[in-house]
C-alpha cells in the first residue's frame, strides 16, 4: 500500500461522500435534520470531539457521562413532564428507545402473568414506527395491528378497547407518525390503556423536542395513562447521530429494561440500554447543543419549521395531482397523487431536480381499506428559506410525472411470487429474482418507481425478503 499522510485519508473518505444524499441545505427531507445554523455544527462537532475516546459503558469510570446523561434526561423531564419520580435513559437512538420500552413492558407482563406461556401481545397501529416490530421479532411479543382512520391516518381510540386484553403487554401510539405527521390521539388511549391496567408507550421520537413549542393537544408524559415516551435527540434537537431519550414515570419501568449479571469471572457487568460500550460523544454533543440554543433557541427553530411546513402545505394547493394527506401536527407532510400522477414517479422526478422525497408504498389495513402511496417530506429549520423553490420544482416534477405511464412490475415475477416461501428462500434465489427484476447486482437504478411498484406489488413476506436481499448486495466488500 502507498503511504499515505493523514490529509490524504482524510481527503479519500471526503472523496466518498461525493454520492450521498447533501446532509445540509433542506433539500435532503428525511434522515436528516439540519438546524441551518452553522454553531450549532461546529460546537456539537468539538463537543463530540472531546468525548469521542470516552466510554460510557461504565459512569463510575467516567463520572462525567454520568453528568451528562443525568442533564438530558432532566431535559427530557422538564420539557415533557413526568412528575418528581419520573427517570429516564440515553439510547442510540429512536429504535433502540422503542425496543427497550418493549422490553420493559414484556418484562412487566411475565412479572403479572407468572407462569402464563402465552406470547404477549403488542398492540400497534399500522402507523406506528417499523421499529416496533422489530422489537416484537426480538423479544417474541405479538404484534396486533391496529388500523387507522383511511382519511385522517389517526388511530380510533374504538379500535384500540375492542383490541385490549390480558395478553395485551403494551400500546403504542405517535406523537406525530412518521408516515402521515398526524398526532394520534393519546389522551384517549392512553385512558383506555389505563383502565386496562396496560402501559401506554408515546412514540415522540420525531416530534417530541419540537411539540412542545407548538402548543399541541396533550400527548405527554403528563396525561394520565402515559407510562413511557421516547424522544430523539438527534432530530429536532438537532444533535449528531445517535442519540435518544426513553423516559417514564416509574422507576420499576426502567429497571425492567436494564441488564445486570455477576455470572461470569469478569467485571459486574450493568447495562441500561442493549449495548455495552457505548459512545459518549453524541451524548456530549446532544449536551452542548442544548446548552447553547437553550428553550427559546429550540422554541424559534421549532416556530420557523412549523412555519415553513404550514406555508409549504398551502402552497400545495397550486401543484397540480397532488393532495395532503392527513392533517400535519408539526413539520412532516405526506403527499397522495391524484388526477393520473404517481407519486413515485414524482419522486424520481424531485430526485433529478436535486431533493430527497422519501416514497412511501400503498399499505392494505386488517380492514380492507388501502392507504395510499405516499412521498414523506420532513421539514426542518433549514427548510425555511428554500419552501418557493421547493414548490415550483413539485409543480414541474408533477407535469412530467403525469405525463409517464404508471410503474407495473413485471406480471411474470409477481405470479412467480405468489406461491414463494420467503423463509426457503437461500442467498442465491434472492439474487436470481433481484436480477429478473432488473436489479443485477451493479447501482441501484436511476429511476426507482418501478423498483417501489414490484415491492408493493408482492406478498408482503416475499418482498421484506428481497428487500434484505438488495441490502445484502449493497453490504458485499470488494476484494
Amino acid at each position: 500500500m502507498t503511504p499515505r499522510t493523514p490529509r490524504d485519508v482524510l481527503a479519500e473518505l471526503t472523496a466518498l461522500t461525493a454520492g450521498d444524499v447533501p446532509t445540509h441545505g433542506g433539500a435532503t427531507m428525511a434522515y436528516v435534520y439540519d438546524s441551518g445554523l452553522a454553531e450549532v455544527d461546529g460546537l456539537a462537532a468539538a463537543a463530540q470531539a472531546a468525548f469521542q475516546w470516552t466510554n460510557a459503558l461504565d459512569p463510575t469510570a467516567f463520572p462525567s457521562v454520568a453528568r451528562v446523561e443525568d442533564d438530558l434526561v432532566a431535559a427530557g423531564l422538564g420539557l415533557l413532564g413526568g412528575g418528581p419520580a419520573a427517570v429516564g435513559t440515553v439510547t442510540s437512538g429512536g429504535t433502540e428507545s422503542c425496543l427497550l420500552a418493549v422490553l420493559a413492558a414484556r418484562t412487566r407482563w411475565r412479572a403479572a402473568h407468572p407462569g402464563d406461556d402465552r406470547r404477549p401481545q403488542l398492540l400497534l397501529p399500522v402507523t406506528a414506527h417499523a421499529a416496533f416490530r422489530k422489537a416484537a421479532h426480538l423479544f417474541d411479543l405479538a404484534v396486533v395491528d391496529v388500523g387507522v382512520d383511511p382519511v385522517t391516518c389517526r388511530v380510533r381510540p374504538g379500535d384500540v378497547e375492542q383490541l385490549l386484553s390480558t395478553r395485551t403487554a403494551l400500546v403504542v401510539v405517535s406523537a406525530p407518525s412518521y408516515p402521515h405527521g398526524v398526532l394520534d390521539p393519546v389522551a384517549e388511549v392512553a385512558a383506555l390503556a389505563r383502565a386496562a391496567g396496560v402501559p401506554c408507550h408515546v412514540d415522540a421520537c420525531i416530534g417530541g423536542w419540537l411539540l412542545p413549542f407548538l402548543d399541541p393537544a396533550p400527548f405527554d408524559l403528563s396525561v394520565p395513562g402515559v407510562t413511557s415516551l421516547s424522544v430523539d435527540l438527534h432530530k429536532y434537537g438537532y444533535a449528531p447521530k445517535g442519540v435518544s431519550l426513553l423516559l417514564t414515570v416509574d422507576p420499576e419501568f426502567r429497571v425492567g429494561h436494564w441488564f445486570a449479571t455477576a455470572g461470569w469471572p469478569g467485571y459486574p457487568v450493568v447495562n441500561p440500554t442493549l449495548a455495552g460500550t457505548r459512545p459518549a460523544g453524541p451524548m456530549a454533543a446532544a449536551w452542548a447543543v442544548h446548552r447553547w440554543l437553550g428553550t427559546e433557541g429550540y422554541r424559534r427553530l421549532a416556530r420557523e419549521a412549523r412555519t415553513a411546513t404550514e406555508q409549504l402545505v398551502a402552497g400545495l394547493a397550486t401543484v397540480p395531482g397532488v393532495r395532503v394527506v392527513g392533517e400535519p401536527a408539526t413539520t412532516l407532510v405526506a403527499l397522495a397523487g391524484e388526477d393520473g400522477l404517481d407519486v413515485l414517479h414524482l419522486a424520481d422526478e424531485m430526485t433529478a431536480r436535486g431533493w430527497l422525497l422519501q416514497p412511501q408504498p400503498p399499505f392494505d389495513q386488517p380492514d380492507g381499506t388501502r392507504l395510499p402511496a405516499t412521498l414523506h417530506l420532513t421539514v426542518t429549520a433549514a427548510t425555511a428559506d428554500r419552501v418557493p423553490a421547493l414548490l415550483a420544482d413539485l409543480a414541474d416534477a408533477a407535469r412530467a410525472a403525469v405525463q409517464l405511464p404508471p410503474p407495473v412490475p413485471d406480471p411474470g415475477l409477481v405470479a412467480a411470487a405468489e406461491g414463494l416461501d420467503p423463509a426457503a428462500l437461500t442467498v442465491a434465489d434472492v439474487d436470481g429474482l433481484l436480477a429478473f427484476a432488473g436489479l443485477d447486482g451493479g447501482p441501484l437504478p436511476a429511476r426507482m418507481a418501478p423498483v417501489h411498484a414490484l415491492v408493493a406489488a408482492l406478498p408482503r413476506p416475499v418482498a421484506e425478503r428481497l428487500l434484505t436481499g438488495v441490502l445484502d448486495r449493497v453490504y458485499r466488500p470488494t476484494r
